[in-house]
This record gives C-alpha cells, structure tokens and sequence, in this order.
C-alpha cells in the first residue's frame, strides 16, 4: 500500500489522519492524564502547557509552522504537502481528544501507563511513517542537520528527545521520569516494528530480467543510486544481471512494491547495514521538482 510515486493518494490522507489519531489518543488520555513528559515538539508543548497553560494543539501548530517554512526545500513537493497534511492533523486531533467527555481508567498505574503511551504513539506514529507523511517537528529539524551537516537523523533525533525530556525535569519528578523512559522505549520498538526498521540502512540484491525497468524506477522514484553486479546462476550456468542498492527502513516498502510491479517471481535478498556512507546518507542527494535549489 506504499505509494511508489510523486502522486498524492487519497489512502494515504486517510491513513496518515488515522495514524495522527492514535498517536495523539495516547497522547492526551495516557501522557497528559498521568503527567507523564513526551519528547519532541509536543513535549514542548506539554512544558508549555504546564507553565503557561497554552494548550498543546495550538503549541505544536505554531512551532512546526515555521519549521516547516524553513525546510521545505529539504522536503520535496510531496513531502511537503504529508508533512503540512500531518501537522494540521496532529494539532486537531489533539484539541479533538482534550475535549471528549471521557478518560481511560488505569487507576494511574504509571507502569501500565508507559506501556500504552509507547504502543499507542509508535503504532500511531509508523502508520504516518509508513504512508509517506511526518507530523513535522523534529523530523524536519533532523532532516536539515542530515543535509547540511550530515549528520545521521537518529543520532539528531535522539540528542533533541534527550534535550526536551530533561527540560521536562522542571514540571515531571524523576520517578514519572522513568516512566516517560519506558514509553520511549517501547515507542521506538513499535516504530521498528512497523516500519522494518529506523534510521538505519538497508542493502538490497534485487535478481530479475526485467532489471533495466525496475533500476530507472529506483532512480527515478527513489532517488536511489544503483549499481549493476555480474553474476551467474549456477544452476543454468547463465550471466545475469543483479541490482544492488542502499535504502533507508522508510523506503524499504517502496521498493518492494517497484520490484513486484514488474517482477513478481525476482528474488530480492534484504541485507541490514550497520553503516553507510555516500550521497543520501552522509551528505545530501540532489533533489528535482520545484524545491530543487537554484545555482
């Protein structure tokens, strides 16, 4: 169900706005209901919220509004359009679910607490990923830093988690602290889970006669380089032709879906790679379209 081209699609909207609804469920009946932090801009918002009693669906809006004017040209047209699509989502879900008359009753265990707030946001949150979108935020903000100063989105995104979460030390004790810990923690298991993978690397040996359509699609669509590898089946005897390429997690089932569009019987072996330098990894690609820098 990944969409493998430029065009927007109806199911991913629909999807994205259902991934910001469970994300942002867990948000305001889990995290805000048992004061537990949150990293990220809506941790932000909930440090706001508790000093200067600004709710959080109007914070998050009015800070990933200017992120996002500063990096869309980081974005791609696409891209843009989900990430602007999933921030607006984000914040009316959150104003949304502050407003029902209703409350999940955990009785405050706060152990139970952590658990939900991590299956809900990381299930919510791979649905956005999944589809294309973002909820802008932090994701914009590592997405700069990989292409001007290339330096790997996780390790941004981690250090920014770590920043938010200790400021929250002002309104959160330690012990709901911890808490907050084990919800990031299981938050980024379910991300994995759902997405195959985080901001890590992929390399892919795609086997397939029709290798030519499937390459001009990787660099087309994906943005990919591709390299042609000579082998020789062992069984026939034959020379072939192998694709092989470097991926990230969240473009794992694009790929997949450009392999069986035109090869449904290609053998595609999935190796992880633990580290990857080069163009699109380490430092910036060149991006086309409209948001393509002028020299």
């Amino acid at each position: 169900m990944y969409s493998t081209d430029s065009k927007v699609r109806l199911i991913d909207f629909i999807m994205i706005a259902f991934g910001c609804g469970m994300y942002t469920f867990g948000f305001v009946m889990i995290n805000i209901s048992n004061n537990l932090a949150e990293g990220g801009v809506t941790g932000i918002s909930l440090i706001t919220r508790y000093w200067l009693h600004i709710d959080p669906a109007f914070t998050t809006l009015a800070i990933n509004i200017p992120l996002i004017v500063i990096g869309y040209k980081y974005l791609g047209k696409k891209a843009l359009i989900y990430t602007v699509y999933g921030t607006v989502s984000l914040s009316i879900f959150i104003w949304l679910w502050q407003r029902l008359p209703f409350a999940i009753d955990i009785h405050h265990d706060l152990f139970i607490a952590g658990i939900l707030a991590g299956v809900l946001g990381g299930i919510g949150s791979g649905i956005v990923y999944r589809f294309g979108g973002t909820t802008g935020g932090a994701d914009i903000v590592a997405r700069i830093l990989e292409k001007k100063q290339g330096i790997a989105m996780g390790r941004t995104l981690l250090v920014l988690d770590c920043i938010v979460l200790t400021a929250s030390l002002s309104y959160v004790d330690i012990r709901r602290m911890m808490y907050t810990l084990l919800a990031s923690y299981v938050f980024s298991k379910i991300v994995n889970f759902t997405l195959e993978g985080a901001y890590t690397a992929r390399g892919v040996i795609i086997m397939s006669n029709e290798y030519e359509k499937i390459t001009k699609d990787i660099m087309d669509i994906l943005e990919r380089g591709v390299s042609h590898l000579q082998a020789t089946g062992a069984y026939s005897n034959e020379p072939r032709q192998a694709i092989y390429c470097v991926v990230s997690p969240s473009e794992l089932m694009a790929l997949k879906h450009i392999v069986a569009k035109y090869d449904e019987k290609a053998f595609v072996s999935v190796l992880t790679v633990n580290e990857v330098f080069g163009e699109g990894f380490s430092y910036s690609i060149p991006r086309k379209g409209i948001f393509k820098l002028k020299k």
